[in-house]
């Protein structure tokens, strides 16, 4: 069964997909009410903090919260809906914000395929200096590339911006991230995965808002979609 997706089953039938780009280029250069369900969907993304930042996270997951089997496999996870969703996501924001584990362990474009859309720059959050820059993020496509690391690690990945923040423990504070993205004139960000980077974003309260996409499927054991303390 194919995972339903809120926004594809809310769309007008007979929608051409090409009415998409459209539907981006008002989002981010007028004010204008977008059509629906696209408002009510994406409407809110318009919204930001006194700070001018506004940050989306977006997690795919079964029934009973799991994004991966225990092996790393969630091809079953993101369906055709569910990807569409997240590549429109792709095209509303500055920056789309990995964790140096899933680049390393999916090896992802983070490009926008499944819509017409423009691409946003690639960001990968990588304190200690380990992905390779022959990784596919970091492909010299014509959009920005940018490494975070802690200071005084020393990255492979000439091919991108190296922005180097403090690390403590081996972790950069997710506002930190924020600022320097800021600086850079990347204020609508979407974090993308995985699932520690994401957790790490909703415990500093770093997240406005969140696009849960859920599959009609029980994984069982697996790797969670969030792991957080109190709140």
């Amino acid at each position: 069964m194919e995972p339903p997706c809120a926004d594809d089953a809310r769309a007008p039938p007979g929608r051409s997909p090409d009415d998409w780009r459209s539907i981006s280029q008002r989002f981010r250069e007028s004010a204008e009410s977008l059509p629906s369900p696209w408002e009510d969907i994406f409407g809110p993304l318009r919204a930001t903090r006194a700070d001018g930042i506004v940050v989306v996270g977006q997690v795919g997951q079964s029934l009973d919260g799991r994004v991966a089997t225990t092996t790393g496999n969630s091809r079953y996870i993101n369906g055709a809906a569910g990807l569409a969703h997240l590549h429109r996501l792709r095209t509303l924001v500055d920056a789309v914000v990995i964790g140096v584990g899933s680049a390393l362990a999916d090896d992802p474009r983070l490009t926008v395929r499944h819509v017409p859309g423009r691409n946003p720059a690639r960001v990968v959050i990588d304190p200690r200096g380990r992905l390779a820059p022959t990784a596919r993020v970091l492909a010299d496509d014509g959009v920005r590339r940018i490494v975070v690391t802690g200071q005084g690690e020393r990255s492979q990945c000439r091919s991108a911006e190296i922005v180097a923040l403090p690390a403590e423990g081996g972790r950069i504070e997710p506002a930190a991230v924020l600022a320097s993205l800021a600086e850079r004139g990347l204020r609508r960000v979407l974090v993308e995965g995985g699932p520690e980077t994401l957790s790490r974003f909703l415990a500093a309260r770093c997240v406005d808002r969140l696009h849960v996409i859920v599959a009609p499927i029980i994984l069982g054991d697996g790797r969670p979609g969030f792991s957080l303390g109190p709140i």
